[in-house]
Formats: C-alpha cells, structure tokens, sequence
C-alpha cells in the first residue's frame, strides 16, 4: 500500500476531483445511473467527489492498493465506483485549482473507494470552521486494481449523503455509445444548419436581401463592387443573359473612355471598334501580359490627366484615366457576366463620386429593374 497524500484539502462548493483526461469537457452526467451521490464516476476518466463542507479545509488521505483493501468500518460512509484512467496522468484536483497530488495509476480498470467522516457536522459548523480554521470532515480515496463493476453505497449514515444518494437515483442513466454518438450527429447537423443559416443572413444582408445566384456566386473579378453600391444591380445584370450582359460591357467601356478622353487616343480606337464589332482585341491589347500595356499608357503624352475622387468616400484624386483604362479588355471577357460586372466596376471609378448618374443612365439604356 502507498499512501500518496495524507493532509489538508481545500474544497469549495463541497466537491473536489480526480482527473485523468486530457481533454476536460462538461460534467453534466457525474452521477448519472448511479447508486451513490458521493463519487460520480459516470463520466469516464473522472471523478466528481462530495463533501460535506461547502467552502474551506477538510481531511483527505488517498491511498493506492495493490489488493482490495479491508473495510474500515469506523468511517461513517463508505460508497465505491469503477474507475479507469484516461490517460497515464491521474491527479486529486480542488475545485478552480491545479493538482493537489498525483495518484500513480496505470490507465486499466480499477475499484475506488470513497469514505467520509462527520459530514454533517461539517455542514452545521461551516463558519466556525472558516473563522477558526480547523478541520472537522475527513475523506478518504483508497484505489486498487479491479474489473468494471456497477458502484454501491456500502455505508450511510448522514444526511448529507442520503440527499446526494437520492439525487444521484433521481438522475437518468447516461447515454450508450450508440446513442451518444446520435446526439453528436445531431449536434453536428445543427452546427452545420445554423452556420448555413448565417451564412445565408449575411448573403441576404449583403446582397440587398435577395440570395445571389450560383453565377453570382462563383463568379470573379469585381463582382463584388457592383454589390457594394447596387445590389439589385449586380441581381438585374444577372437575370438579363448573356446578350445583354456583353452589350452592357461593351457599354460601360465606351462610357468610361468616352468621359475620359481615351476614345481619340490613336493606338486605342481600333481597340474599341474590334471590341464592337466582337472581333479579337489587336496589339497591344492582346498580350497577357498586360504590363507594356500599362507602360505605354503611362508613357504617352497624349493620354488626358484629370483627378477624380473615388466613390463613397474612398481615395482622393486619382487617375481618371487610370480608372477607366482597363475597362476595354475587361468587357471583352470571354465570361458575358463578368465581362459586364468587370467593365461597369471600372466605369464607376472612372465617374467617381458622380457615379448614380451612370446608374440611373444604365438602367434606362437597358430596361434593367431596380
């Protein structure tokens, strides 16, 4: 026998533990299906233990057998339970606290027994026992190897334990592996339905309470622009197919380069009359790469310089033509949708903070709702 603690506990809410697991979840089922209210042991690897004192220092010795100890009959309740160690790690832990001492056990089957000495007592000499600072119930932890067997009361005496023993018989059994594996499918369904159900109230939220469309959804590019300023915009756009979508881009570019002075730009107008006609962009608008593209905007003094705000509230005084600029090969998209969105994103930079005007004028020119 080796006696692993001997000495003063400190208990609040009149209960303590010993733990195994290495991951600590909810203690709702502690005592559930059991006979004794004293040691729960319902919850595998752990053990809810009871006092008699609510708050304050009591007696506790834990021992560790290697045979089923005699009982001491001097103790005035005596409850045991199965215990089996989750982990190589077991301690005696006070409530809101780190470990008391260690129980060297190894993770197989035990018996454990639980004893108590003047619980009542206790109970009724709380403040004496807070003021003076002295020790009145005892407890006793006693551990040896044994098979799984159901718990029991073998002594009682107080009525401290007969209330825990009553509630402990009041309490359903806990669940079977199958059924607690429904309830975690179930609890996994209803994650899954109310962060879909989130998900979609921020949808509504964002998308000017409408869901948007797979197309809407999966969609790249600047779709997410149009829906910050119109909503029911980027849905209209969506429902008008792919004709008017390719009209509408073709639009937007001619708009955006027409406000900027880019249609006259000698290298640009044959640009903008392929894009019309549906034919292939020529050079230098072709390359995938579109970074000589940008050089030679930026080289080329015939290109207009004129400064515009960005719409609610964004940058100031930038490049009107900059804005409008990559509108031509974004409506030539091979995507009708994004080519739209694309091109119509670009024309409201290029408006700037006048950009409803362009709105309202693309609304009318396509018959689109909203």
């Amino acid at each position: 026998m080796e006696t692993v603690y001997d000495g003063v506990l400190e208990v609040a809410y009149g209960q303590f533990y010993v733990e195994s697991r290495t991951d600590v979840g909810e203690l709702e089922e502690t005592r559930a299906g059991q006979r004794n209210g004293l040691c729960g042991a319902a919850v595998p690897g752990h053990l809810f233990l009871t006092t008699g004192l609510h708050t304050g220092g009591v007696g506790l010795a834990v021992e560790v057998h290697d045979h089923e100890p005699p009982l001491d009959d001097t103790w005035d309740e005596i409850v045991e339970a199965s215990f089996h160690p989750a982990s190589a790690s077991t301690s005696v832990v006070p409530w809101g606290d780190g470990p008391l001492c260690r129980i060297p056990l190894a993770e197989a089957d035990h018996r454990v027994r639980y004893c108590a000495r003047a619980m009542d007592e206790a109970r009724e000499r709380e403040l004496e026992i807070l003021e003076e600072d002295i020790i009145v119930d005892r407890y006793l932890l006693q551990f040896w190897p044994a098979p799984s067997a159901p718990d029991a009361i073998i002594k009682q005496t107080s009525r401290s334990a007969a209330y825990w023993h009553d509630v402990a018989r009041r309490e359903p059994p806990p669940p079977t592996p199958e059924q607690r594996a429904e309830i975690e499918q179930r609890k996994r369904e209803k994650e899954e339905r109310d962060a879909r159900a989130r998900r979609e109230a921020m949808e509504l939220r964002d998308w000017g309470g409408r869901l948007p469309s797979d197309r809407l959804r999966q969609v790249r590019g600047n779709v997410h622009a149009i829906r910050r300023e119109d909503p029911a915009l980027a849905h209209a756009i969506d429902d008008a197919g792919p004709e008017v979508q390719r009209a509408l881009a073709r639009w937007a570019a001619r708009r955006a380069y027409a406000e900027t002075g880019l249609t006259d730009v000698a290298w640009i107008a044959p640009a903008l009359a392929a894009l019309e006609a549906g034919r292939p962009l020529p050079p230098p608008f072709d390359e995938p790469d579109d970074t000589p593209l940008w050089n030679r905007f930026h080289t080329d003094p015939r290109i207009p310089h004129t400064l515009v705000d960005f719409p609610e509230g964004g940058r100031r005084n930038v490049l009107q033509q900059a804005m409008a600029f990559p509108a031509l090969r974004h409506a030539a998209d091979p995507d009708p949708l994004r080519a739209a969105l694309d091109a119509l994103s670009d024309a409201i930079a290029t408006y700037g903070s006048a950009y409803p005007a362009l709105l309202a004028e693309v609304r009318r020119e396509f018959s689109l709702p909203g």
